[in-house]
């Protein structure tokens, strides 16, 4: 795993809205679209850009373009949804994937639900995933995908906390993160952390 820390004034302003319990649904959700949108903007930063020949109102002329259909973009449900608005805003010609994963109480182990993915071979595949707390949801899909042959894994994440990366340590992907914040509490919640994202996001 390899983890690249994006930090700038108007993320901690959002992942400040986003921590405060007044803040509704409909906010709530935008605020956790934008911040999509930085981390994406971020990773797109290094990638390669391929040269296609496009008409312009001074004729033709080659001009630099990303391959928005190698990007698959992969929320891990619910949650993730508003991460996916976010993306498809920016890259609106990928694809989409999805994983419902849903974490047991209990245990605080992780199963999958549901699965629905394009093919995946030589694409780069995105989780979407607002929280990383135990680390287990964003393990399982990372082993679900790796079985789908992509050229590369790739996380964006807001909020993680040291126990779920110490988790993902020997996995091989990227992530994105936006804040790590102190600790799990003996639910495996993140502590400060923003509450449950899903019941926030959609009011239940």
């Amino acid at each position: 795993m390899k983890i690249i820390k994006v930090e700038n004034n108007l993320l901690k302003h959002l992942i400040s809205k986003i921590r405060d319990k007044n803040t509704d649904s409909f906010l709530f959700r935008k605020y956790i679209s934008d911040i999509s949108k930085i981390l994406l903007i971020k990773f797109l930063e290094d990638e390669n850009l391929v040269y296609k020949e496009i008409e312009t109102w001074i004729g033709k002329l080659e001009q630099p373009f990303l391959e928005e259909d190698r990007y698959v973009f992969i929320p891990i449900l619910r949650a993730g949804l508003p991460m996916l608005d976010g993306a498809l805003e920016i890259l609106p010609n990928s694809k989409a994937g999805f994983l419902a994963i849903k974490r047991d109480e209990e245990t605080l182990e992780s199963k999958i639900y549901y699965k629905r993915l394009p093919d995946l071979k030589n694409k780069i595949a995105v989780i979407l995933d607002p929280m990383v707390a135990t680390g287990g949801s964003l393990s399982l899909a990372i082993d679900i995908l790796k079985e789908e042959n992509p050229e590369k894994i790739i996380s964006l994440n807001i909020i993680a906390a040291p126990e779920g990366l110490e988790r993902l340590k020997t996995k091989d992907f990227v992530m994105y993160i936006a804040q790590i914040d102190e600790k799990l509490n003996d639910k495996g919640y993140i502590i400060p952390g923003i509450g449950d994202a899903g019941d926030r996001l959609f009011n239940t």
